[in-house]
């Protein structure tokens, strides 16, 4: 992984990172009485996929624990994935925004999937 320098340069947590911001955005719509349940849950969850991965690459010289690691990091993405359908079903999101949320952190899901299943290449 010459042409990684840090966790910043890889795609998975790039996306990481725009899906949180897409997700913050988000919930700023949704009713002030959601703001300490489930806009925090869903803003905490979508913000800790990028931390995880963050982490996985801190401990590469470790195989063992970057998978466990990115395994965190898919487990944030279920989460997160829960709270964009409970969000959906009080009507604080369409069908369209849960849509592209769930469609693309499928993507960012394969991403993961695909680190952990290479986690040699990364941890040489």
């Amino acid at each position: 992984m010459d042409y990684v320098k840090s966790f910043k340069d890889l795609e998975v947590y790039k996306l990481a990172r725009k899906l949180a911001g897409e997700i913050y955005e988000s919930t700023k719509k949704f009713p002030k009485e959601e703001m300490y349940s489930l806009t925090s849950q869903l803003r905490n969850s979508s913000r800790s996929i990028g931390a995880q991965i963050a982490e996985a690459w801190a401990k590469r010289c470790y195989e063992k624990h970057f998978i466990s690691k990115l395994t965190d990091a898919d487990g944030e993405l279920q989460e997160t994935e829960h709270w964009l359908e409970t969000a959906h079903d009080c009507g604080y999101l369409t069908c369209h925004e849960l849509k592209y949320f769930s469609n693309t952190y499928a993507d960012l899901g394969r991403m993961l999937n695909s680190m952990i299943n290479k986690s040699n290449v990364f941890c040489k």
